[in-house]
């Protein structure tokens, strides 16, 4: 059985830089500037040969409830209570502070077993502030420096100490019955990219596809502009308060996962922080949570687009829309804030319409009217979230994209250019996730946008991808005389 470690502290004594030394990844966004971290953050670590989740928490202040602040700290109270050890951090180079105690009794109270941490011990002067922290009444400090990894071996020997060896090391082979050891599957490697995105069919001439998998794990990212609800529409899902909302614009900050079930299926939700025009991001620590989102996007396989109803179809939203099709995923517009809509049915109609006008490069994509407060349609949210899913994972076989070609070049072949008729030979589907095409022809280069567009709407249209977007490339095949100097008789 793991165990659950909870980081707390005041703002600024590096809680995430520990974190993320923990992690081994560099997860939780560090900066100079106190209150980074608002949301909390459960992540598996390592510290030698201990493996255990840890919790990434907000600096605990002393602030009204009902600030932003107070309802940060309500967040680390509620981690304190899911853990099973408690790390303490103090600044050992700043010393001892009045919220250092205030808070240690806090923790103290809460009955949890309790590391005291003095961070930051490789400062000079850190010493004093260091033995001033045994006045906080929490043990013996464990100094170390989560910036420069030292002092990691007193802090898994503490751990070991306070935990016991029977709850930290664990047997290491979960046996069945039968007392055979169960074999466990490590994940590929996922392979490089060529020249489209996706993954990699294996066999595209074969006529036996595989159905959709409707049970496996999905992992959805949730995008928009700051205070659209996304937040709020994670917190409706999960049905408790797992993340900090407010009124206030631009309250997350790092892009936080959260584990869900839907009808029996699991998934992992990506919170993000709201995402502005490039010309008003300014600061590094904001440009840290824009890069961090746009991580989450990149590893999610459908984006759900939050758009606030009252005030739909701003420029970033269209930027925000146009750059998840680029990098390849499965899109899905929620319109949030429905229950501030009046004339519904006549708002719909004409969202409808800008949608299908304001992104003509991705048709059919799939849009749903929501209220993340109200929790009011979150169920056909997820309905349209797993129809696009199995569309983005769509395999076509190259016989049936050969006999729609057939009739597409009868019907409409390609135009003849500088005197010459363009050939199309053959089309083969190469990539899934999304579904990526290859067709071989004379001339690439020489084919129009227009007919290449034409080829991509009949295969959309044909064989139903609607809502995800298509690669579709041309390319020549090899000549193998090409390069061959003609023979002299």
């Amino acid at each position: 059985m793991s165990f659950t470690v909870a980081i707390i502290g005041r703002p600024n004594v590096g809680k995430s830089t520990l974190f993320n030394r923990l992690v081994g990844r560099k997860i939780a966004l560090v900066d100079d500037l106190p209150g980074v971290t608002r949301d909390r953050r459960v992540h598996g670590a390592k510290l030698y040969d201990l493996k255990f989740d840890v919790i990434d928490t907000a600096g605990l202040e002393e602030v009204d409830s009902e600030s932003l602040e107070g309802r940060m700290r309500a967040q680390t109270e509620l981690a304190i209570g899911e853990a099973d050890l408690v790390f303490f951090l103090v600044d050992a180079k700043a010393g001892i502070t009045p919220t250092d105690v205030t808070f240690a009794d806090l923790v103290r109270r809460a009955g949890k077993k309790v590391i005291l941490v003095a961070n930051k011990a490789e400062a000079r002067g850190a010493e004093s502030g260091m033995y001033d922290s045994y006045a906080l009444g929490l043990g013996e400090p464990t100094p170390i420096s989560a910036e420069h990894g030292q002092g990691f071996p007193d802090l898994r020997d503490a751990i070991v100490e306070i935990m016991g060896e029977e709850r930290v090391f664990p047997d290491e082979h979960k046996k069945d019955d039968a007392g055979d050891s169960i074999a466990v599957t490590i994940p590929a490697v996922p392979r490089s990219l060529d020249e489209l995105i996706g993954d990699d069919i294996d066999d595209p001439d074969a006529d036996d596809i595989p159905a959709y998998d409707a049970s496996k794990p999905l992992r959805i990212a949730i995008v928009g502009r700051p205070n659209a609800g996304k937040s709020t529409l994670v917190n409706t899902m999960l049905g408790e308060d797992r993340l900090l909302t407010g009124p206030e614009a631009g309250i997350t900050r790092d892009s936080i996962s959260v584990d869900w079930e839907w009808n029996g299926r699991k998934i992992k939700l990506f919170d993000t922080a709201g995402l502005r025009r490039k010309s008003r991001v300014q600061g590094k620590l904001e440009k840290l949570s824009v890069g961090d989102a746009l991580r989450a996007i990149r590893f999610a396989e459908v984006v759900i687009i939050v758009l606030d109803a009252t005030i739909p179809f701003e420029k970033q939203d269209l930027q925000i829309a146009d750059l998840i099709i680029r990098e390849g995923r499965a899109p899905v517009i929620a319109f949030n804030k429905w229950d501030l809509v009046e004339n519904r049915q006549m708002v719909l109609a004409d969202l409808r319409e800008k949608t299908e006008r304001l992104l003509p490069q991705i048709r059919g994509i799939r849009a749903v009217p929501i209220s993340g407060e109200r929790n009011q349609g979150i169920d056909k949210l997820m309905a349209a979230v797993a129809s696009t899913d199995e569309i983005w994972n769509r395999r076509i076989s190259t016989g049936r994209l050969n006999r729609w070609l057939e009739g597409v070049l009868a019907h409409h072949p390609p135009p003849a250019v500088a005197g010459r008729r363009l050939k199309i030979k053959y089309i083969t589907q190469v990539k899934t996730r999304p579904p990526g095409f290859v067709i071989s022809c004379s001339r690439p280069d020489a084919f129009p946008t227009s007919y290449v567009r034409y080829l991509a709407n009949g295969i959309r249209e044909t064989f139903d991808i609607q809502g995800v977007p298509i690669r579709l490339v041309l390319r020549t095949s090899d000549n193998p005389f090409a390069g061959r100097a003609k023979k002299k008789r």
